[in-house]
């Protein structure tokens, strides 16, 4: 999760993370969301699974991600990362474990940081070098726009590290061009993805044409 795309078939923008919902048809709902369109990578939540159903789900929806160029993370599970062949980790639980994390696992597999709520949070995180810090909760799109919080830190981080940037998206597909103008380097969605009226496919889809029209590109930046 660069963010300065290095292949030329990926936008040069702010890219889709999907969160995608701990329910028992979410293999047909990830395939179908990555049909839609470019998905820069996708995250796990555990949600109230134990941890055999949590490996097979982890395993199949995997298998689902695997010739469409998306990374997918498991939720602070390091064991079920491996049996599951995932592509990294998310941390959430504390600078401690984020260290101790990173220091098993990177740089073979991606390890991304949630617990960032203030600018101090974020620079002690940056300084253990995680793949992306995330801004929001994985369950944080309670309504249609995005946090105007998270927003806030992700213009600042964006501003002043170097470090990839996910900010949480709101439930509506439209929070995608905030998040992209903030300068965040991908925005993550979930209810406005799974829960589409058109289904996942077409949200996907939609959002990306919301980015490829509105997205500022990095490309600019230089």
């Amino acid at each position: 999760m660069n963010k300065k795309s290095e292949l030329p078939h990926l936008p040069d923008r702010c890219r889709l993370v999907l969160i995608v919902p701990a329910v028992e048809n979410a293999e047909q709902l990830f395939a179908a969301a990555l049909e839609g369109g470019d998905v820069a990578s996708a995250i796990l939540p555990v949600g109230e699974m134990d941890t055999a159903q949590y490996q097979r789900h982890c395993e199949q929806l995997v298998e689902v991600a695997h010739g469409h160029d998306c990374a997918v993370l498991v939720d602070g599970d390091s064991q079920t990362m491996g049996r599951a062949d995932a592509d990294g980790i998310f941390v959430s639980s504390g600078l401690e474990t984020l260290n101790e994390t990173i220091a098993r696992f990177s740089p073979k597999r991606l390890v991304g940081y949630g617990g960032v709520k203030t600018r101090h949070n974020a620079m002690e995180a940056a300084e253990q070098k995680p793949d992306f810090l995330f801004l929001g909760r994985l369950d944080g799109d309670i309504r249609p726009e995005a946090h105007k919080k998270n927003m806030t830190l992700g213009s600042w981080c964006a501003e002043v590290m170097q470090i990839s940037v996910v900010v949480m998206g709101g439930s509506s597909l439209e929070s995608v061009v905030e998040v992209a103008e903030c300068g965040a380097d991908f925005v993550a969605l979930s209810l406005a993805v799974f829960s589409h009226v058109d289904g996942p496919e077409s949200a996907v889809a939609k959002a990306n044409a919301l980015l490829d029209t509105h997205a500022p590109r990095f490309a600019d930046e230089d």
